[in-house]
Parts: C-alpha cells; sequence; structure tokens
C-alpha cells in the first residue's frame, strides 16, 4: 500500500479491522501510552508540535515545556461533516510547581488547517480549545465559564460529549471529573456550537502563555479516549516509526537512508532492511538507531539485479504486552541503462505554505521522471512554525531539525519511494540564511546567531549538529571523492553519480566558500554577504584570494571530467548557480526588500531594477566562479542548481557570451523569497510571450550570462496567492542519450501536466544538445575522426602541454574536433567496453582543415 502499517494489528481502533480503512466506522479509542517504554515521541499515531515537546515518561504523555500552543494531534481519527454524537475524555496531571502566567491544558477538538487534509491540520490545525486554566475556570472555544473549584486539581479527568443538535449544530457538555472517586468536580453542558467547528483533527492542548519558554514539564496526559458511533478511520495516517526512505545505486553499490522516529531509547528494538526476491522476503541485515539522527544506513556492495526489486524496512519494537513490527515499502528500480530517453525531477526552495503539497505529487507522479533532485532548502528556519532552536540541548537541537525534515518528507516521500533521488542541503538545512563555509569554521556567535555571525564565515550551529544534518540528507549518495573531513571535524559529500548512462558531479557550494566579509576591503561594508557602501565597485575585484568550491572539489571535477565510466552524458549538480540572475530596485541595498515587491500583472514588465550583487550565489568570487567553469565546460556539462527562489536558464560566459556550457536553476516548491529578473533594456515590445529580458547580459559582478528564459513572479489570479503568485513549481530535465539532447521543462504547480502541456514558464520547454554546453568558438579543427568498430567511443584532446582541452562521448562514429587555437594535439579516442585505447600525438590544427584519420578497433 507504499505506507507505514503495523504488520500485526496494534490494538489500538478496538472495532475495526484493517479491510475497514478509508470507511467511517464505530470507534472505541484509546490512548496506549501505558505500553510504550520512555521515548521522545508519542507514538506513530501523533503528531507533536514541537516534537522536542512532547515524549512518553513511565507511561504517561508529557508535555515537556512551558510554551505558547503545544499540541499533539491524533492522525488516524477524523470527525467528518456527518453530525454524530461523539465523547472524548483525557486524564491531565499539570505541573503546577512548573507553571507560571495563564494557561489551557486540555483538549482541541474539530483542528483544521489551511487545506482539507489531516496533515496540514496535524501541523497548524486551530479548533475548540476546552480545558481548565490557570484559574480553575473552564474554557469552551472562546467562552470561559467560572467554576466551583478553588483551584487546579492536581489530576483531573476532562471528558466532552458532543451531542448532535441537528444538522449544523452540536450540544457540547463538559465535565471535570475526579478520576480515583469518578465524582463530577464541575462542568457545563447545553453549549450549542455549529458542527463546523468540530469537523477535523482531535487534539491534546498544554497552551501556556508564557513570554520566553521554560524547560520544564507542564503536564502529563494519559486515557485519551474517544467513542462514536462513527467518525472517520484511517489507520494508514501514522507516521513512524520509519517516516521515509531515500536511496541512490551506483556502480552496482546501493545505498539507502531509513529516517525513523525517536524510538531510540527502547531496549531490543531493531530495524531491518529486506528485498522481496523471487518472490520471498529476504533480510539483508539489521542494526539499532543512531541516537541524534534517528537515521540509519544500509550498503550493498553488489547489486546485482536488473529488475525492479521490492524492499521493506521493517521495525520491531518491544512494548509492554508485545512486540510490534512496523513496516515501509519501495522499491529499488530498474536501472534504465537501455531507456533511451532518462529523465529528472528538479525541486529546491520548500517552504510550508502548500504543506503537505499534494498537488506536487499528484503532478511529478503524472510526469513519471526516473531520477529525483531535491537541491537544497529542503525546509527553513520558521518551517511549521515556532522558529528554530540554535542552542539548548543537543538532543533538543536535533529534535527540532528533525520536525521539520520530516515535515518535508512527509510531503514528498511517495516521490522518492520507488526512485533514486539525490538531496543536497543548503544554507536553511543548517539554519542558516547565507553560509559560508570557509572550510569548516566555527562561526562567531558571540554576538547570537544572527547576520554578523554569518558574515564571520563558518558554521553557526555545533559541528556534531551539521554531521547530524548531513547524515540524514546525505549518507545515501555515493561515497564521497575525498572523505576527509574538514575543520571542527565536520564531514564532506561531494561525489560523483553515475546512474543510467548519466554522470553527476555532486557539489558543496557552501563548505569551502570564503565569507564575503573576510576578503573584500573594510570599506565595501559587508553585511549579510552585501555590500552597503554605494560606491564601491565589486568588479574591480575580481582578482580577489578567495575560494569558491576549493581546491579540494577542483581535484574532483578535474578527475571527474576525465572519467567516463559508465557515462554518456554529464551533469552538475550543485546548490545555486554560477551567476546572479536577478534584480532590485535600484535603491536597495540588498534582498530584503524581496518579500514585499510589488508583482506585476502578467506581460507587464517592471522599470526601475539593476542586477544584483547578491554573495551568496556563485557569481562571487568571480575569478573562481570561472575556473569552476572552465573545469566543467571540458565535459560538455550540462548544470542543474536551486537556491535562487527564481526559475532560470542561462548559457554562461567566461570569456565570451556564451563560451561554456548551460545552466537550469529550479523554481522554489514554495517561494519565501520571490525574486525577480527585470534588467534596463528597452522593453517598449515586451510580452509574456516573447520578454524583453532575454539575451546577453551582465550580471552585478561583472559575469557574462545569456538569458534564454526566466520564470518571474506575477499575479495568476489562482489562491493562495502566496503560492501561485510567486512563481512556484518544479523542473524536469529530459536527456536522449542517442541524440545527445536536454530538454528541460519548467512547471507552474497549479498546472495539470497531463492536460496543459503549454501551459509552462514563458520560454520553456527549451531543448539543447550535449555539444552546446562548450560553446567556445573554434579557431581551428582537427582531421575528422572515423572509428570503426566500437561502439559510442570516447574521445579526449589534449594539447601540446598535455592539458586536457575537452573531453566527449560521441554520439557517432565520426567526428571534426574543434580547438581553440592552432598548434599540435593529442588525440585520444577509448573504447570504453575494453579499455582499448587508440592515441594520436602530435596532430595539427588548422583553420581549414580537410585532413580525416580512420581508427580501428
Amino acid at each position: 500500500m507504499g505506507s507505514v502499517l503495523p504488520m500485526v494489528s496494534p490494538g489500538v481502533l478496538k472495532a475495526m479491522s484493517v479491510n475497514d480503512m478509508f470507511k467511517p466506522a464505530s470507534v472505541d479509542f484509546e490512548s496506549e501510552w501505558h505500553l510504550w517504554g520512555d521515548m521522545s515521541w508519542a507514538g506513530p499515531e501523533y503528531w507533536g508540535n514541537r516534537l522536542q515537546d512532547w515524549e512518553i515518561n513511565n507511561g504517561k504523555l508529557v508535555c515537556n515545556v512551558n510554551g505558547r500552543n503545544r499540541n499533539l494531534h491524533l492522525l488516524t481519527i477524523q470527525k467528518q461533516k456527518k453530525a454524530i454524537d461523539f465523547r472524548v475524555s483525557l486524564e491531565v496531571e499539570p505541573k503546577k510547581e512548573n507553571l507560571q502566567g495563564d494557561y489551557c491544558l486540555g483538549i482541541r477538538l474539530g483542528a483544521k488547517g489551511e487545506f482539507e487534509d489531516y496533515r496540514s491540520a496535524a501541523v497548524f490545525g486551530k479548533g475548540v480549545d476546552i480545558g481548565l486554566n490557570q484559574d480553575a475556570k473552564l474554557v469552551v472555544g472562546e467562552s470561559v465559564f467560572e467554576t466551583t473549584l478553588t483551584e487546579v486539581p492536581e489530576l483531573y479527568k476532562l471528558e466532552v460529549f458532543a451531542e448532535a443538535y441537528n444538522d449544523n449544530r452540536y450540544n457540547l457538555s463538559v465535565a471535570v471529573i475526579d478520576p480515583k472517586s469518578g465524582a463530577q468536580l464541575t462542568g457545563v453542558s447545553n453549549q450549542l456550537v455549529d458542527a463546523e467547528s468540530l469537523e477535523g483533527n482531535f487534539a491534546i492542548l498544554a497552551d501556556c502563555n508564557q513570554k520566553r519558554v521554560a524547560d520544564a514539564p507542564s503536564a502529563a496526559f494519559a486515557k485519551f479516549k474517544i467513542k462514536s458511533s462513527e467518525l472517520h478511520v484511517k489507520e494508514d495516517q501514522v507516521f513512524g516509526p520509519i517516516c521515509f526512505a531515500q536511496y541512490t545505486l551506483h556502480q552496482n553499490k546501493l545505498k539507502l537512508t531509513a529516517q525513523c522516529a525517536p524510538f531510540e531509547r527502547i531496549n531490543r528494538h531493531k530495524l531491518s532492511l529486506q528485498f522481496n526476491v523471487n518472490g520471498k522476503w529476504e533480510e539483508f541485515d539489521s542494526v539499532v538507531l543512531n541516537p541524534d539522527s534517528r537515521a540509519v544506513n544500509f550498503t550493498v556492495e553488489d547489486w546485482k539485479y536488473k529488475e525492479d526489486v521490492p524492499y521493506r524496512l521493517v521495525a520491531e519494537i518491544p512494548l509492554e504486552n508485545e512486540t510490534r513490527n512496523y513496516q515501509y515499502n519501495g522499491t529499488i528500480s530498474k536501472e534504465p541503462i537501455e531507456k533511451e530517453e532518462v529523465s529528472a525531477a528538479v525541486f529546491s526552495c520548500n517552504f510550508h505554505f502548500g504543506f503537505p503539497d499534494n498537488d506536487i505529487y499528484n503532478n511529478v507522479s503524472k510526469l513519471n521522471p526516473d531520477i529525483i533532485l531535491f537541491l537544497g532548502d529542503q525546509f527553513y528556519e520558521g518551517t511549521g512554525g515556532f522558529g528554530a532552536d540554535y542552542v539548548g540541548s543537543y538532543d533538543k537541537r536535533c529534535l527540532d531539525y528533525l520536525r521539520k525534515w520530516y515535515m518535508f518528507g512527509w510531503s514528498y516521500r511517495e516521490i522518492f519511494r520507488h526512485k533514486p533521488c539525490a538531496i543536497i542541503p543548503d544554507d536553511h538545512d543548517v539554519y542558516h540564511g547565507n553560509v559560508w563555509g570557509e572550510g569548516g569554521k566555527k562561526a562567531d556567535v558571540s554576538n547570537g546567531y544572527g547576520m554578523t555571525a554569518q558574515d564571520s564565515g563558518g558554521y553557526k550551529m555545533t559541528a556534531d549538529w551539521v554531521n547530524m544534518v548531513q547524515f540524514t540528507q546525505t549518507s545515501h549518495l555515493p561515497d564521497p571523492y575525498d572523505s576527509t573531513p574538514v575543520k571542527q571535524n565536520i564531514g564532506v559529500y561531494y561525489t560523483s553519480w553515475n546512474y543510467a548512462g548519466l554522470s553527476f558531479a555532486i557539489l558543496e557550494d557552501r563548505k569551502f566558500k570564503s565569507a564575503p566579509k573576510n576578503v573584500l576591503p573594510e570599506e565595501a561594508q559587508v553585511r549579510n554577504g552585501w555590500i552597503q557602501n554605494r560606491d564601491f565597485d565589486i568588479k574591480k575585484y575580481k582578482n580577489i584570494e578567495a575560494s569558491l568550491l576549493g581546491e579540494r572539489q577542483h581535484d574532483f571535477l578535474k578527475d571527474w571530467v576525465e572519467d567516463w565510466k559508465d557515462a554518456e552524458m554529464k551533469v552538475v549538480l550543485s546548490q545555486t548557480n554560477f551567476a546572479t540572475v536577478a534584480t532590485l530596485p535600484e535603491d536597495a541595498i540588498d534582498d530584503s526588500v524581496v518579500p514585499s515587491l510589488y508583482i506585476p500583472q502578467k506581460g507587464e514588465y517592471v522599470a526601475g531594477d539593476k542586477p544584483t550583487v547578491d554573495m551568496d550565489s556563485n557569481g562571487w568570487p568571480q575569478k573562481q566562479r570561472d575556473e569552476a567553469l572552465e573545469i566543467i565546460r571540458k565535459a560538455h556539462a550540462f548544470h542543474i542548481a536551486g537556491d535562487q527562489h527564481l526559475s532560470t536558464f542561462v548559457k554562461y560566459g567566461v570569456d565570451e557570451y556564451g563560451d561554456s556550457g548551460y545552466a537550469f536553476a529550479g523554481p522554489a516548491l514554495n517561494n519565501i523569497w520571490p525574486r525577480r529578473f527585470w534588467p534596463p533594456v528597452d522593453a517598449a515590445n515586451h510580452t509574456y510571450e516573447d520578454p524583453a529580458y532575454t539575451g546577453d547580459h551582465i550580471d552585478g559582478f561583472g559575469n557574462k550570462i545569456t538569458v534564454k528564459a526566466v520564470g518571474n513572479p506575477f499575479q495568476t489570479g489562482k489562491t493562495p496567492k502566496r503560492i501561485h503568485d510567486r512563481a512556484t513549481g518544479y523542473g524536469l530535465v529530459t536527456f536522449n542519450k542517442n541524440k545527445r539532447t536536454i530538454k528541460t521543462e519548467c512547471w507552474p504547480r497549479y498546472v495539470d501536466v497531463a492536460v496543459n502541456r503549454d501551459q509552462q514558464f514563458a520560454g520553456w520547454p527549451i531543448e539543447v544538445t550535449q555539444e552546446d554546453n562548450f560553446g567556445k568558438k573554434a579557431v581551428a579543427w582537427l582531421p575528422e575522426i572515423n572509428v570503426e568498430n566500437a561502439n559510442k567511443p570516447l574521445l579526449k584532446i589534449y594539447n601540446e602541454s598535455d592539458v586536457l582541452v575537452y573531453v566527449l562521448r560521441l554520439k557517432e562514429n565520426s567526428f571534426k574536433p574543434k580547438v581553440f587555437a592552432e598548434g599540435k594535439y593529442k588525440i585520444v579516442v577509448e573504447e570504453t567496453a575494453t579499455g582499448v585505447e587508440k592515441v594520436l600525438d602530435k596532430v595539427k590544427a588548422k583553420e581549414k582543415q580537410r585532413k580525416s584519420i580512420t581508427l580501428k578497433f
């Protein structure tokens, strides 16, 4: 079924069976925290806000902080629209010694989010709050009732009976009961409420209205019960204990990372990976959960299967009365090595505006990509509300991260459940607005965790936490090219990934990059990577000593360019692009104005902008940008990036416009920073379909770019506006290995791709050839090379100094190589299948070349 389901009946929903799922059912639910061991998680039927604020301790659910709007949602039962009687009860044990200020402890009914989905409700749901407050008064929604209580009891049972008054209203009765004697202590009855207000999730509430969150338990809860003759029950709406998994397959080596919930403290638990081979499940390995990442990596050194292989992850968790088995199912897809066309879906920049993003999965599944790419900012610090924990205990900071990471997986796991997937973290994944890693150094956080810390260079968060993040997101990638850690023992993940005839170079844009404030003159007045001095000309500082990718990644790229094992086409993946394809109003000195910028009508051109000087992009430092491109273009490699919050398709230039390769930066999934590109050009004839901004441009750093397409924000007339008016969506890049073409599609997320194939962002789809990715113009030509008895041979050209000029997998056995200076060259032609090489030395290049050479293998 493609979901996490208990392999044995959990006994939670006593009146229904698995066959009754998705149907209204009689419910007699009772919580089972008393059966679970202590752990930093409430169990698979629940979602806690925040994750780190809820735990099971001594058989009870505990809210371990005093903070606003802490709530825990039941995922498997919802109140439907139909008016039907139901009863909810909960035992509450206030920790009065820790409670200060206003609070309400109890139940939330009818919790609903922005979208009609239980996950939206679980994270953002508001509803009717019912409970006792600090004055022992009874809260029922917006009403507060006096009671006969002189103080809040040490332990009480809150019971709510909702009786259908008519189709549109309920009669609520609320009682506060002594659990030991069963006597009612106080209560109210005959409270009429709109039936609609009770539709949605059932949740537990610990709302402590304090100025600051206090790390002290506010309450313990037990015996959460729901009874009704008919509610919506969906047993597969659990999340965990196995939340999701991602994998890559590289040169017969499978790496799969399972992301789990925090059940690591339960003794004798086990997590196993199993494969279904010839109709029989076989266990590959079993392990215990890592205590910080709550993730586990499995590596199969010799993957021998040439067909789809189902896998399942099985968690065995001992409870008080039994051992329960839970599973997560997926597929290791057959590597499509024989497919002529291989496609990759491109995603980045994911906030919670559209959570749980059902529209993305629905459309991407229709495109059926072979490869999934998430290129950074899988979430933002504010994802899910409540901000981010920069300080405090290490474990709580890990759990704070995991809640945001879980939301990413909850939205998108179906996209990569059956497909290989590359994921690379960007700045916000490690709680930075911008990160200049400077080789892994520790940032200066003596003045806080804001812009000053970022400008100091390095990582704000502790090294162990950064490594935890990297493990969850990248441990499934092929092994690093050079696994030597950087400063603070922070790990690296830059690597190559060969799959289906494509060779990906996976880069780390941020880790080795210099902080602008540390290398530019003080007069630049750098703040958050932006120059505040309007008179400072960054274009004059092209040759400063600074790092972009760093020497280690340059060495990697040089080797990758020449290594074509199992590869027909080359692709670079990175967090951001090697240019700043964006503009800002003339009077802006940084991009803090972006969220409030005017969004134009469709077809309108915005005047008064200038190119940006954003040193978060790979357009800076310029010299090092050029050096990277000069290496990459030797492989005729296409570039795919994220980060920019603005979809663009450009051709890079180093010395001349278009002398390097093409790059596609995909749109944001959910856009909190809707950048734009409105350069100062003659826009008299501008239309949406024929935009005035295409063509040759100089970015803010002086880099040459040729703009082919940009997905600027415009007013779509669709809601929610904060999603659809901000140019959100995703990309699809299709590589034709026979024709050696690269087709890029760029889809707004509101478009049904099965119906409206012509409604991509303006300028897309775009198709280029493999050879277009080294656009430098020929000065001379080598003799035409004719190859016999070889299949798609590899061609390498070296100059007289034995420096590689370029390398290309030939699509045909006849090719006339271009070169960029007259002189003598070495030509190497390799039959990759056999490893046999033919070497031609001191071959003369001429402006007008009429010779040909035949090589027989």
